[in-house]
């Protein structure tokens, strides 16, 4: 929305600087966009005299000319410089426009510097109007009456120190698309008082000869009221001068003293307005919805065919305008028009944006009438613009015609003033609260509000005190802690799941991963690689072809946003997220994971050869650290058997037991990666955060440190198995002989290979744990060492097949 600061100040009496007004509509929800002040650009151009033109020694086109300005501004002293002009009608006593050295010409973009033209100085410049981005008249320059005070600002004398002010709108704001609505607002802050605007009917001297009419099938929705009247003997030419300044200075181009008209009051009063000329207008207008395929030529130069239900106004000679967006050619208004039929009417705000949409048709009048205008001054608005084109096109106005009825907008919501104190927060008397909504226009009665026709956007008890703390000002809101509800230390407000997400990231974020956020949604392809990709889980209404499934994993999303980072030259990565998957469309099908993936080396180069390539190891050693932070139980299994997406030599789950899943990690699959776009190998994790069993019993603080103050005891053990037999059989086996004692068990060697099978035999090899023995109560004698030696013996022998090796 565009308006100028003096047709502000024509409905709003203020002595507010324009620095003030800009303030407060931004506090007031109107985000001042940008101001174009032209004091900025032309305040340097003063106006000037010239003593004596002379010819140019040394150019035929040019002009020497001795100017006198006034530096210090009008009354001051006065001085002469010499300037040299090439215009053809610099002559002796004009009264012009001057720019003295350093001035920045807007027209031309160049900064005035002294200079020597032809072998003779010139200090300064005379100027036109289209140096100064007043028109596009450049074959003179500015002519202006002998009776111009000298010095004073040209902007000053010629009226143009009128800043365009642009406002930012939000769509529930309608009534903020008039220059009133906007002056309302300023008046309800404070910085002034709302002139009042009385329109006095029209009274029409004869019956309109056109008459109006809405299919029945629109007066409930599309069109509940439509009038005009007929205009007869007008003189269309240009509109007067200060009408077409204040158009430019929006940003419209002035067309005609009846276009010029309808559109000021678009912006003025939010009322947008249509003639048409009444001489070639057949019969009477109807307002119907289009049957589909009829095609009319706009007023914008385009051609527009209508589909079926579109609202259209046509005569007996067929469509003449698509209703509330644009008006038609065959009817439009030109210098020629000397009777015109004014249209105003109220439009359904939802219909016409899906027409508009549909015909891919921009303007003012769409803008707003899909946004909401006020239908109570439909009549109002037809009587105001009847009155201005009397007074500048004459002519003789007829009686109104309308068909249908202003629509009841009338509704009413409990005003309570405390509630501003529970919503907002700010204590603001009641008395103010009522002065404010009065001034907004709003009607108190009997405890309740009752909104104006043209805030449409008051919809309950909670917008009254929001317009209330709106014209208050919100930067008044303090900040102030709210109230315990019960005295001492709070109960925790995170709940077991959140504390266990927010270690796992902290962990994550430790062990040197970068977090990312992806989106939910991904293609069927990449689903369908993780095992989704299933009708339960496809969205209805994707928002493009790559969201078209919930995702069944984490990692699709972190393949591609490390796809894209390989692509900028990022070869090593360690990326992790955290967030839900889901294995179905139903309730309890979703599930809270965390995911890390590492690709390419992991260190940096360096001269000690510490750097080396990630692989599976590196995996489970994070998805274990992960199980820890979480507080997962410490002896858990590590099985072969992984979800789909993993490469299967080369990755495992750990589990509680046979069933339960804590975590999966390894290599992910080649075939992934090139579906994905990723250059591999790479190595993931993910742990189910939910299925880590939680404590049982709950405590505010950790338990209590339990270490031991005896020597722990380690024995090495070489055992000779089949070579197919995993390290984990071993592992666990040996962990099993006594859980008491053991407190871990760990592989450090292993020995295959055709060396081996040389002195164990064929299709053996052999393979070396330490276990550690950690007493509780006493130090360890070496019989109970031995026993315990023999057992872990006895398991591995059991579980394994194997022997100890001599």
């Amino acid at each position: 929305m565009k308006f100028t600061l003096s047709w502000l100040k024509d409905h709003l009496e203020t002595e507010a600087t324009l620095a003030q007004i800009l303030d407060a509509l931004t506090d007031l929800g109107l985000e001042v966009e940008e101001v174009d002040d032209p004091a900025a650009r032309l305040g340097a151009f003063t106006i000037a005299r010239v003593i004596e033109a002379r010819q140019h020694p040394d150019a035929d086109r040019l002009r020497l000319c001795r100017v006198e300005v006034f530096p210090d501004g009008p009354g001051g002293r006065s001085e002469e410089v010499q300037v040299v002009c090439g215009a053809p009608n610099a002559r002796t006593g004009l009264v012009g426009v001057f720019a003295p050295v350093g001035t920045h010409i807007p027209g031309t973009g160049v900064d005035l510097k002294p200079g020597v033209i032809r072998g003779v100085e010139s200090n300064g410049m005379l100027c036109s109007e289209r140096e100064l981005e007043l028109s596009d008249d450049h074959d003179g320059i500015i002519d202006l009456p002998a009776d111009a005070p000298l010095g004073v600002r040209y902007i000053d004398w010629a009226g143009l120190n009128d800043p365009m002010i642009y406002i930012k709108v939000t769509p529930n704001r309608p009534d903020a698309l008039g220059v009133r609505g906007i002056a309302r607002d300023l008046a309800a802050r404070g910085l002034g008082r709302l002139k009042p605007k009385e329109i006095a009917p029209v009274a029409g001297t004869f019956p309109c000869p056109i008459g109006v009419r809405i299919d029945p099938a629109l007066k409930d929705k599309g069109c509940p009221l439509f009038m005009g009247r007929l205009i007869r003997g007008v003189k269309n030419g240009p509109s007067p001068a200060w009408l077409q300044q204040r158009l430019r200075a929006i940003g419209l181009r002035p067309i005609s003293a009846l276009v010029d008209i309808t559109n000021f009051f678009t912006f003025d009063r939010n009322r947008p307005l249509h003639v048409f000329d009444a001489g070639l207008v057949k019969g009477g207008l109807r307002i119907h919805p289009a049957a589909g395929g009829e095609r009319l030529e706009a007023l914008n130069d385009k051609a527009y065919t209508l589909a079926p239900g579109m609202m259209v106004i046509s005569d007996d000679a067929g469509p003449e305008s698509i209703a509330g967006i644009v008006g038609g050619a065959p009817t439009g208004v030109t210098e020629a028009t000397t009777d015109v039929f004014l249209e105003s009417a109220y439009w359904d705000p939802i219909t016409i944006a899906a027409t508009g949409r549909a015909l891919k048709v921009t303007s003012d009048a769409r803008y707003r009438f899909e946004r909401g205008v006020d239908p109570a001054f439909t009549g109002p608005g037809l009587e105001a613009a009847t009155r201005m084109i009397l007074e500048l096109c004459g002519g003789e106005a007829s009686e109104v015609v309308q068909d249908g009825a202003v629509p009841d907008t009338a509704r009413s919501y409990a005003f309570d003033p405390a509630r501003v104190v529970s919503l907002v927060g700010m204590d603001i008397p009641e008395a103010e609260q009522r002065g404010t909504l009065e001034a907004l226009g709003f009607r108190l009665k009997g405890g309740r509000a009752h909104p104006p026709s043209w805030r449409p956007d008051i919809l309950g008890e909670a917008d009254l005190v929001e317009e209330v703390a709106r014209i208050a000002s919100l930067t008044k809101l303090q900040g102030r802690p709210m109230p315990r509800p019960s005295p001492g230390v709070p109960r925790p407000v995170l709940t077991p799941m959140q504390r266990r997400e927010g270690a796992a990231r902290r962990t994550m974020a430790g062990l040197g991963f970068n977090e990312c956020v992806t989106y939910s949604f991904i293609d069927a392809e990449a689903a369908a690689l993780f095992g989704g990709g299933a009708e339960a889980v496809r969205l209805d209404n994707p928002i493009s072809s790559e969201m078209t499934h919930l995702r069944p994993d984490l990692l699709p999303g972190l393949l591609r946003a490390a796809a894209r980072n390989q692509a900028r030259g990022f070869a090593d990565l360690a990326l992790f997220e955290v967030g839900p998957v889901f294995a179905g469309g139903e309730p309890g099908e979703e599930a809270l994971v965390a995911t890390g993936l590492r690709i390419g080396h992991s260190a940096p180069r360096d001269p000690h050869g510490s750097r080396r390539a990630v692989d599976v190891f590196d995996a489970r050693a994070d998805a274990q650290a992960v199980l820890a932070a979480i507080g997962a139980p410490a002896r858990a299994q590590i099985f072969r058997e992984t979800g789909a997406g993993w490469h299967p030599g080369r990755s495992g789950a750990i589990r509680l037991g046979p069933k339960l899943t804590l975590a999966e990690f390894g290599e992910v699959h080649p075939r992934v990666l090139a579906a994905l776009g990723v250059k591999g190998p790479a190595v993931a994790f993910t742990v189910a955060l939910a299925a880590a069993p939680f404590p049982r019993t709950r405590t505010p603080t950790r338990p209590a440190l339990q270490a031991s103050d005896l020597q722990a005891v380690e024995r090495d053990f070489a055992f000779v198995l089949d070579a197919r037999t995993e390290a984990q059989a071993v592992v666990t086996a040996a962990q099993g002989a006594d859980k008491a004692l053991i407190e871990s068990v760990q592989v450090f060697d292993e020995f295959t290979g055709p060396k081996a099978e040389a002195q164990m035999g064929e299709g053996r090899k052999s393979l070396a744990i330490t276990v550690r023995l950690q007493p509780r109560d006493k130090t360890l004698t070496e019989a109970e060492i031995e026993a315990v030696a023999a057992k872990v013996v006895d398991k591995v022998a059991k579980a394994t097949g194997g022997t100890l090796r001599g």
